[in-house]
Order: structure tokens, then C-alpha cells, then sequence
């Protein structure tokens, strides 16, 4: 549903990335792919000229996992107590760990398994000029293209959401396409590739028939996964090797590949033989179906910050980033793309959006996993506001499919009932399976996801989905929250052994000798986090069980513990405690940003509404947090705090440090900087890509432009001195769309308001202007009530000293 006033520029430019040069991190081209999808099926091209890869995922081919039978080991809980009890926090922290190691529990999890690659192989007679690589995130299409003096290449590509397969277009103006084709298994240069090798041994099948080329492997399951390739064209084809199809004096051909895991090979070979075998439509038909598809996502939703540099390459944004600050045209294309991999990353009925999204380049890449103690809830911050409401309920779906694993686990491992989620997991498997005190002692997973599962309730109004999973799921959080929390001798919850997401207290450290270890005693006493995450899905699910007539007998017994929950403590210096233990004090040299949850991603706290007494306290442990610490993610999500706090120009130093460290040249984001620049931890050799990061950008973005809660909103609430002006169309408050446009030195502003439910709430207006007029009418203040039913719409302007005037004669 459009908003009619507020227009935004189609500018064609704002859409797409262009990259003058083409994958080029040695052994890791990967690294530096171009990204297209259709939720389900990934494909990530390198660019490369004469020896082309472009490496192809699925978001169900997993392998390498572990799964085997959870000990019971619930009575460590109580000697885990007793020894914290005591103050014996060192000898606490490795009870439970232990004990699983000793009896023999192994679990493992699994890791995506790239499914193939394409290869192009092409004579190259002449040296290259004008090379582009380009990505166009309103379609989802990839295109390489290149002169070789006056002849002009182009290879293109994108993954169709219409008919499910990739379809892949190499075009030259003068007859000189000269390529060899053919699939192969995924091929990193390293140790894995030759363990898969070794595995698959004779599954491993490659060969050409005609104009067919087929592809397939095993996985552990005893599956198979594979791949079926039709090439038409208007050159001399032929089959070379019996494996690949060699293509001589053409001007163009299409390529058409379906994909299939968890079937058997021959019969996925004939029946995918049989579709593209009748299969006519050329590539521009199959293009315009995907692109309906593909752009009613993408752009349901618009921001545009920038007016100039919009046709400037990745590269040259990048470098500008690296001598000084980020523009406004990197800042928007950063959003963008963060938004386009989501889109192109899961899909209803799918998986959820892991690390890697579905571009992994390698078979056992480090923390591949759907990891909740940070990971997962930033990529999908953005998603409600920014109206991609449905990917959520594949990640609900995903772990209630683990439930009876996470059942398992509470009892299993502390005696409790309801559900404990491990902070890693991946399809299939639930158990905890990262067997360190870290992990393993912190419980804060169900509760946090809960949180996001009730957003997509209140931002959809679906009830029966509220009924059917949202509620039995927050319910069984809340029976694990109901038995784990036990009450001091004053009478106040006490949780233990309470983990703050993955830090040690400071009192607790060895020395400062051993800072560089990651964690060496998190188990500890009242991780503030614990009790903020304890206290908002208590709260939530007592109004929802009010909303559904659900779980009314357990209504006093919640309101009970909400009662008892401690307040939140601050430290001499004033700023907010990391645990609320007086033995335990904090330690600032880590990334993660656990103990701010009540101001993000809570809703606690608010700025502007609530008292500013602790949203201080709050702002000053996040300040102290310190910058060589910090990681891709960190930065963005420390953003995505300061924007809450008002602090624009704070937030928007976090993405100019960002961008300036852990982003590589096609944008996707990293976990540390490689190049040891004292702009985030070092983390040695290891620099993993981490999607997360792409998506806390796009989430910071959307939280300095707009704020959103349940009955108060915020517009422009953290904009920073260098967005003067902007527009922003149909981002998504819990009942409705908004739309605003604005210009500060021009003293202009108008937002357009659609209710799609009835809704009741206040707006924070922007302070750059001082007097504002509602359907015409002026009005006081910047901080009106609103009561719109369902379909109404409302037009707020900023008015001069002359339109008040006028109003007023009115």
C-alpha cells in the first residue's frame, strides 16, 4: 500500500554497484563474489575473465554435523550453585562442560556444503579495458562485462524466484565467444576440498550428453545433491572430455541450471532433463518474472540520503571511507544491499538467513551456524520496520521444528521444564554442541528470540499464528525462566550462573596479562542481560495471554517474578553494571554489548519518553566500551545504540570506523580488519566473513531516521549532521506506513501516515523544525497523540513563519 504525497527519485543508479576490478582475495576469491538468489538457491560470481567460477549454494545441503544422545547431567546445576555460593566462581564456571566431556558427549555442528560450481572457461586473445563487474539489487542480476578492443563481452546472471533455476546469458558483439562449460565440485584450493574428494570418491559424478551437463555428489545423509545444465546457443557447440560443452564462434548463449538436494540422481537427472528439455523462454522472459517477484520486496520499502556520488564504483566509496568518513552514497548503498541479501537470502519455506547468507565458499567455514547470542537477532533487526515482516516466520518455524531437542536440553541439563536453545544451531540439531562455560551456561537465547517472534505478531496482527506457535513458544520460555530463577534472601530473583554474551568480569580476569583471552570465567551471578531479557518476555506474554484468554492460571505466578526482579545497578563511575553482583565488576576491553539491552534492542528505556537517569547510565558503559575491541558486527550494533540514545553523530561514526575496516569491495562486511589498522580486535589469522554486520548497517540506518514502538514513534530521531536532507517511503511502524521527505536547510518537511489497524500513538517530530501543521491545522509542540482507524491517513508539514500565519487567519 503506497502513501501517494511522498515521491522518491527512481534514479537506476541507487540500485545498482558497480566494481571496476573482479574477485581478488588470493585463495579466498569467494570473499569478494557477486551475490544473487532466490531465498533458496545462492549463486556467487567472481568475475574472473578467462577462468570464470561462480559457486553455487543451497540453503538445505548441510554435512559435517555430529548428533548424538544428551547425557543427563542436571545434578551439575546445583554443584555449579554451590561452589558460586561459596565465591568459587573459577571452579564453578567448568562444572557442566565437564561433566558432558566426561561421559562422552561429542555433538558437533553442521556446516554448509557449497553444492558445485559453474566454470566458464574463455580464450582471451586480447588484453581486457573498461571492465565492470555489476550488481543490480532491484533485480537480483549479476553482470560481468569487458572490451577486448572494439569487441564487447558481457555475462550475466541472476536466480529466478519464478521458476527456480539460474539462468545465465554470455553475449559478444562479433561472433567471438569462444568458452568452455562444465560443473564441477566446489573447489577452495585447500584441505577441504581434498577431504571432499576423498569422501565422495565414486559418488562424485561429472559428465556432458548433448547439450546437457550433468552434476552430482553424496552427502553423509546418504542423499544425493547435484545439478542439470541446458546450453543453447547460436555457436558451434560440442561436447569435450564427456564433461563439459565447448562453445566456438558464437554471439550469444543461454544457460539454464536446476539444482536438487536430498534426492537420487537419477531420478532428479531425468526429471530436470525432462523441464529444461521443453523449457523455450528466453533469457529477457524468465528475467521479468523474476524481477516482478524480486522487486515487490526490494521495493516495498525506500530511503534515499544521497544526491551525488551515486554512479561512483564500490572501490572509489570504499577508498573515500578509508581517508575520511563514509558518504551518503556508501551509508544508502550499504542499506541497500543489506536489504537485498536478506531478500535474496531466505525465503518463506526455507531456512533461516545464516552468517554466510547463501554464499559460503568454503565446506567448513568458522562460525557457519544460526548463532543467538547476537547473530541472528541483528540480521533480522531491520527486517519489521523495514517491511519484511515475512522472513520471520521462517525463523520461528526453524526452531520450533528443534523443540523436542530444546525440551531435551532443560531437562537434561538443569532439571528444568519449558525450553533452553543453545546459542549455536543449525538444521536438525537443537543439543548444545559448543561444550564450553560460554555457551553452555547461558540461557538468554529463548527469551531474546521471543522478542523478535512477538514483533512480528504486533507488526502483523496475525493472532492465530499468535496462537498457534508465538505464544506456546514465549510459554515455554517462560516455564524454563520460572524454574531456573531462584530468590534471594531479600526476596529478589537471582540468577545463576548467569552469563553476560561472551565477556568475563573484570574481578574475575587472571590479569591484565591475559586480556587477550576470550573468556576464561563467564559463568557468573545477575548478568544484567539476563534480567532485562527475563523481565520483557514475562511482560510480553502476560499481555498476550490477556490478548489469546491463553495460560490465564500462570498470569500471578509471572507477575510474581516481574516483581521481583532486581533493579538495574550502576557502578561508582555511574554507568550501567554488567552483572548486578557487588564481587563482580566490569571489564570494558570486549565487543559484545550485552548489559544495554534494555535501551537496544529493548524497548525498556526510551529517550524522550522515559526519565533520562538511566538511558545516561546506559550511554557511558557504552562509551567505555574500547574501540580496539570492537568487531564489524560491534560497530554495528553499537550504532543501532547511539541512534537510540539521540547521539547521531556518534551512531554514524560506528558505520564511518565500519566501512572503514571490515568492508570488502563487493560490501560484504567482516568480523575483524585483516590489515591490523587499531580499529577493532585483532583477530590473528583468522577474518571470517560475518553477514550480520551488512544487516546491523542496514537496521542503524533505519533506527537514526525512525524510531518504533508500540504506542510512540520517533521521526528523525538520531539524524546526523550530514543527512540534510532525505526521503523515506512506507517503512513500517506496528499498525501502519510511513513516509517523510525533508530538507533542513531549506526548512522543509512533510510525512504521510497510513493506518493499516486501528492505531493510537505519539509522534516525536523532528527537532530541526519548531512549529508543525496536521491535515492543515497548525498545532503545538512536536510530540502530537494521534487516533487513526484502519485506512485513515494523516499529513504532517513543518510550516514557516508565513504558512502559520496564514493557518491561524484561517
Amino acid at each position: 500500500m503506497a502513501i501517494g504525497v511522498i515521491h522518491v527519485t527512481q534514479n537506476g543508479n541507487r540500485n545498482k554497484m558497480t566494481l571496476k576490478t573482479p574477485a581478488s582475495w588470493h585463495r579466498d576469491m569467494w570473499r569478494e563474489g557477486l551475490p544473487a538468489g532466490n531465498g533458496k538457491i545462492g549463486a556467487l560470481v567472481y568475475g574472473n575473465i578467462a577462468d570464470e567460477t561462480i559457486v553455487i549454494n543451497h540453503c538445505k545441503l548441510w554435512h559435517w554435523g555430529k548428533r548424538n544422545e544428551l547425557p543427563d547431567i542436571h545434578e551439575a546445576l546445583s554443584e555449579t550453585r554451590k561452589q558460586l555460593d561459596k565465591g568459587n566462581f573459577w571452579d564453578a564456571n567448568t562444572i557442566s562442560a565437564d561433566l558432558l566431556k566426561k561421559k562422552g558427549y561429542t555433538a558437533r555442528l553442521a556446516s554448509p556444503c557449497p553444492l558445485c560450481d559453474i566454470k566458464v572457461i574463455m580464450d582471451s586473445k586480447n588484453a581486457f579495458h573498461h571492465y565492470r563487474r555489476v550488481l543490480n539489487m532491484e533485480t537480483g542480476e549479476v553482470c560481468v562485462s569487458w572490451k577486448e578492443e572494439d569487441c564487447e563481452f558481457t555475462r550475466k546472471l541472476f536466480v529466478s524466484r519464478a521458476d527456480d533455476m539460474l539462468v545465465y546469458k554470455l553475449t559478444s558483439n562479433q561472433r567471438h565467444l569462444n568458452a568452455n562449460l562444465f560443473l564441477q565440485l566446489h573447489e577452495t584450493y585447500d584441505k577441504d576440498t581434498k577431504k571432499m574428494r576423498e569422501e565422495q570418491g565414486s559418488n562424485l559424478v561429472e559428465y556432458a550428453d548433448k547439450n546437457f551437463i550433468y552434476y552430482s555428489a553424496r552427502n553423509e545423509d546418504g542423499r544425493d545433491f547435484g545439478a542439470v545444465m541446458k546450453i543453447v546457443g547460436d555457436g558451434d557447440l560440442a561436447t569435450q572430455d564427456g564433461r563439459s560443452i565447448s562453445v566456438k564462434n558464437g554471439n550469444e548463449i543461454t544457460v539454464y541450471c536446476c539444482f536438487f538436494v536430498g534426492g537420487q540422481r537419477n531420478t532428479e537427472f531425468e526429471k530436470y532433463k525432462r523441464k529444461l528439455e521443453g523449457w523455450n523462454d528466453t533469457y529477457e522472459a524468465c528475467l521479468k518474472r523474476h524481477a516482478k517477484l524480486h522487486g515487490a520486496l526490494f521495493h516495498n520499502v525506500d530511503i534515499q540520503i544521497a544526491d551525488q556520488d551515486l554512479d561512483k564504483s564500490n572501490e572509489e566509496l570504499l577508498f573515500n571511507a578509508y581517508e575520511q568518513t563514509a558518504s551518503n552514497a556508501l551509508i544508502e548503498r550499504m542499506w541497500r544491499f543489506g536489504r537485498y541479501l536478506m531478500i535474496s537470502g531466505t525465503a518463506e519455506n526455507g531456512l533461516p538467513f545464516p552468517l554466510y547468507g547463501l554464499w559460503p565458499g568454503k565446506y567448513r567455514l568458522p562460525w557457519s551456524h544460526n548463532m543467538a547470542n547476537e547473530n541472528i537477532q541483528m540480521i533480522y533487526w531491520h527486517t519489521m520496520v523495514g517491511g519484511l515482516e515475512y522472513t520471520m516466520k521462517t525463523v520461528l518455524d526453524y526452531y520450533w521444528s528443534l523443540m523436542d531437542d530444546f525440551r531435551q536440553n532443560a531437562r537434561r541439563l538443569f532439571g528444568c521444564s519449558g525450553i533452553y536453545i543453545p546459542a549455536g544451531t543449525t538444521p536438525g540439531m537443537g543439543y548444545p554442541n559448543q561444550i564450553v562455560p560460554v555457551i553452555l551456561n547461558w540461557i538468554g537465547a529463548a527469551g531474546w528470540l521471543c522478542q523478535h517472534f512477538y514483533d512480528y505478531y504486533k507488526f502483523t496482527g496475525d493472532e492465530e499464528f499468535l496462537k498457534e506457535k508465538i505464544l506456546p513458544f514465549m510459554y515455554e520460555a517462560a516455564q524454563f525462566y520460572s524454574d531456573y530463577i531462584v530468590m534471594d534472601e531479600k526476596g529478589n530473583c537471582k540468577i545463576y550462573p548467569s552469563v553476560s554474551p561472551e565477556n568475563t568480569p573484570k574481578s574475575l580476569m587472571p590479569g591484565d596479562e591475559y586480556e587477550h583471552m576470550a573468556h576464561p570465567c563467564p559463568s557468573a551471578v545477575n548478568a544484567t542481560m539476563d534480567f532485562a531479557i527475563v523481565k520483557e518476555l514475562f511482560r510480553n506474554i502476560i499481555e498476550a495471554s490477556k490478548i489469546t484468554g491463553m495460560y490465564q492460571d500462570k498470569i500471578k505466578s509471572w507477575e510474581t517474578i516481574l516483581k521481583a526482579i532486581p533493579e538495574y545497578q550502576k557502578n561508582a563511575d555511574g554507568d550501567i553494571k554488567e552483572w548486578m553482583h557487588p564481587d563482580l565488576t566490569d571489564r570494558y576491553t570486549h565487543r559484545h554489548l550485552s548489559h544495554i539491552y534494555p535501551v537496544f534492542p529493548g524497548k525498556e528505556y526510551v529517550v524522550g519518553r522515559d526519565d533520562m537517569d538511566m538511558p545516561v547510565g546506559f550511554e557511558l558503559a557504552v562509551s567505555k566500551r574500547t574501540p580496539d575491541s570492537q568487531s564489524g558486527w560491534s560497530l554495528a550494533h553499537m550504532a543501532c545504540i547511539y541512534a537510540r540514545l539521540e547521539k547521531p553523530e556518534k551512531a554514524i561514526r560506528c558505520l564511518d570506523i565500519l566501512t572503514r575496516s571490515c568492508v570488502l569491495k563487493n560490501l560484504f562486511t567482516l568480523h575483524n580488519d585483516w590489515r591490523k589498522m587499531g580499529l577493532t580486535l585483532d583477530g590473528g589469522e583468522s577474518v571470517p566473513v560475518q553477514m550480520d554486520a551488512n544487516m546491523g548497517i542496514a537496521n542503524a540506518v533505519q533506527e537514526m531516521l525512525l524510531f518504533v514502538s508500540d504506542d510512540f514513534i520517533k521521526i528523525l530521531p538520531a539524524c546526523p549532521e550530514r543527512f540534510k536532507k532525505g526521503a523515506v517511503k512506507n517503512l513500517h511502524f506496528m499498525t501502519g506506513l510511513i513516509s517523510f521527505k525533508w530538507d533542513i536547510l531549506a526548512g522543509y518537511f512533510v510525512c504521510n501516515i497510513a493506518s493499516l489497524r486501528n492505531t493510537r500513538l505519539t509522534i516525536q517530530l523532528p527537532k530541526f523544525f519548531h512549529r508543525y501543521a496536521m491535515n492543515g491545522h497548525s498545532i503545538d509542540g512536536r510530540t502530537p497523540g494521534i487516533a487513526l482507524k484502519a485506512g485513515e491517513r494523516l499529513c504532517i508539514t513543518a510550516q514557516t513563519d508565513k504558512e502559520e500565519e496564514e493557518t491561524n487567519l484561517a
